[in-house]
């Protein structure tokens, strides 16, 4: 079901290990023909053009894209009260961890009448986006609302995939968690048409400075198209696990973790990295059993046997953090004796699961960490979600004539060396009287 990739003897580059531990085919380009077609038509014609995709797209015929706030207010008090204890204790832990990220201003002074202020401003108005198409991702509603609430944001809009059998709302559960949080604008659109209504401002719904959330690859592709008409968190591809595991590892939890991870989408990501065939031919025995069990089998078995997930066999725990570096998980699980340590030394990964304990689905939901990640390999240059995406600073420039003085000459030495004269004459008219 599950492939193998032998390292072992030997001792690549980062790129070499980068590629021949290979993702899932996920063509943006490729989409963007279509992509353009939608936001051209949603920038031209507006809501009929947002609707028509609905229709087309989701099999919805609507007349309004705006969710009434008697179903957001009914979905929560339909909610399973399991399902709200869960959602309530996510709540908790991902507020005060973000709250502890929250950056304050930094003034420097250079002296009398000289000061510059870093200044942290909220984001404007923000779009939230939360898939709603193979399962109702009711926990990213949570982790793209919370942070934004607790930089400040003033105004949110969210918004998901209508769903046939409901009406044409989003899923019951995702409009549960919009109520707890206190969102009220709502919308029941997806695809690339809900990034193109953000940034255009379509209908009920005002433009939007930025958009975050994770979504399908139209919806990743948008986001790259309308970069600068909005700002975007990251280009989010399919989800993926990789999981660090020695001798010491237990077979049942590396497996049940893969298939986790696999659960999500046919294209998601499932890698074991280990120094231990053992364990190997044990977990890859054991995913033959579980599969067969599991809810999902037919999504699981696609995603298991896809070009994207695999069994890395390597030498030892050096060269398995070499390719776990390079291949940047979105997801890292250390499943090694003394995983702390390992953990320690991982530079590029979203998310680090330590220890046994630590399973993937902890930080999906509970752990109180942000489970929107860099994706792709961009965990080498991105981090996830968090308090900062929105954030933007402002830099407060503060200084008196006799501030400016000080550094006067050097100002109007490095003008005239860059032929802007004017610029150092800006500074001359204010002690020429």
């Amino acid at each position: 079901m599950i492939r193998r990739i032998d390292l072992r003897g030997r001792v690549l580059s980062p790129d070499d290990y980068r590629s021949v531990v290979p993702r899932a085919d996920f063509d943006v380009e490729a989409a963007v023909p279509a992509v353009h077609a939608i936001c051209e038509d949603v920038r031209t014609r507006g809501l009929e053009a947002v609707l028509e995709a609905g229709r087309r797209f989701d099999g919805v015929d609507a007349t309004d894209v705006r969710v009434p706030a008697a179903a957001i207010s009914e979905a929560l008090e339909q909610l399973d009260p399991d399902v709200r204890a869960g959602l309530e204790e996510s709540i908790a832990r991902l507020r005060a961890a973000s709250e502890r990220e929250l950056e304050h201003d930094v003034v420097t002074d250079f002296g009398p009448g000289a000061r510059v202020t870093h200044r942290k401003v909220a984001i404007g108005r923000v779009g939230l986006y939360v898939p709603g198409g193979l399962a109702p991702l009711v926990s990213t509603v949570l982790m793209n609302v919370v942070p934004a609430q607790v930089a400040g944001v003033p105004s949110i809009a969210l918004t998901s995939s209508p769903q046939k059998e409901f009406g044409g709302l989003p899923h019951p559960t995702i409009l549960a968690a919009c109520a707890l949080l206190g969102i009220d604008e709502v919308y029941a659109v997806g695809g690339a048409q809900a990034i193109a209504m953000f940034a255009y401002g379509v209908g009920p719904c005002a433009r939007v400075d930025l958009v975050t959330g994770p979504g399908n690859i139209y919806v990743t592709t948008a986001k790259r198209l309308l970069k600068g008409q909005i700002g975007i968190d990251s280009e989010a591809g399919p989800t993926e696990v990789a999981i660090l595991a020695d001798d010491a590892a237990d077979v049942e939890y590396v497996a049940a973790d893969l298939v986790a991870e696999a659960e999500h989408d046919p294209l998601a990501g499932a890698v074991l990295i280990t120094d231990s065939e053992r364990l190997a031919t044990e977990v890859e025995a054991r995913l033959e059993t579980m599969v067969a069990a599991t809810k999902h089998s037919e999504r699981v078995t696609e995603a298991l046997s896809g070009r994207q997930s695999g069994v890395v066999l390597v030498d030892d725990l050096d060269q398995a953090v070499a390719v776990a570096d390079a291949y940047a998980a979105e997801h890292l699980e250390i499943h090694t004796a003394d995983a702390a340590a390992v953990a320690a030394r991982i530079r590029n990964a979203g998310a680090i699961f330590v220890g046994p304990q630590a399973p993937t689905a902890l930080g999906d939901y509970c752990a109180g960490s942000n489970h929107v990640l860099p994706t792709g390999g961009c965990a080498c240059h991105s981090s996830g979600l968090s308090v900062r995406a929105f954030t933007k600073s402002v830099h407060v420039v503060d200084y008196s004539h006799e501030g400016l003085r000080e550094v006067a000459d050097h100002v109007v030495a490095l003008a005239e060396a860059e032929d802007l004269p004017g610029h150092a004459d800006s500074v001359r008219v204010r002690f020429a009287r």
